[in-house]
């Protein structure tokens, strides 16, 4: 009887040992996956000025070319880092997990709705770490 309950108590211990280990390794990856957000959060306002060129941009020039050229290899390194767009659609309906709403405009479509991306936003390994600020359509 004694011995039984001895085994049951080592059985239960290594038990514990072998999921704690799991847990322990499972936190590892996470701290490893997301270890790289504040530096890749701060490299978010290089993509926003990228895009901002892009979009003022009337006719492309050889100079801009390389621009855009930097702006799609830097895209192309985050993206392999676990970072990716957030895609917003005019007509969409405003979710707060993935939008921050900065105004309003007026708009044919019904209230509450998204009628212009201003900044875009992201996400980093399925995690938001930057909301996409959005107008959202008001009553005229």
């Amino acid at each position: 009887m004694l011995e039984e309950e001895y085994l049951n108590g080592w059985k239960r211990a290594k038990a514990d040992l072998i999921n704690y280990q799991k847990d322990e390794a499972k936190r590892f990856e996470d701290v490893v996956r997301f270890s790289n957000a504040v530096i890749i959060k701060d490299l978010l306002a290089v993509l926003d000025s990228f895009a901002s060129f892009e979009k003022n941009l009337a006719q492309p020039k050889q100079d801009a070319v390389g621009f855009l050229a930097i702006q799609s290899q830097m895209q192309d390194i985050l993206k392999n880092h676990g970072l990716e767009k957030i895609k917003v659609t005019v007509g969409e309906n405003f979710n707060p997990q993935f939008h921050e709403s900065v105004g309003e405009a007026e708009s044919e479509l019904p209230v509450g709705v998204i009628v212009e991306e201003v900044t875009g936003g992201y996400l980093l390994n399925g995690l938001v770490i930057r909301p996409t600020k959005v107008k959202l359509s008001k009553s005229k």
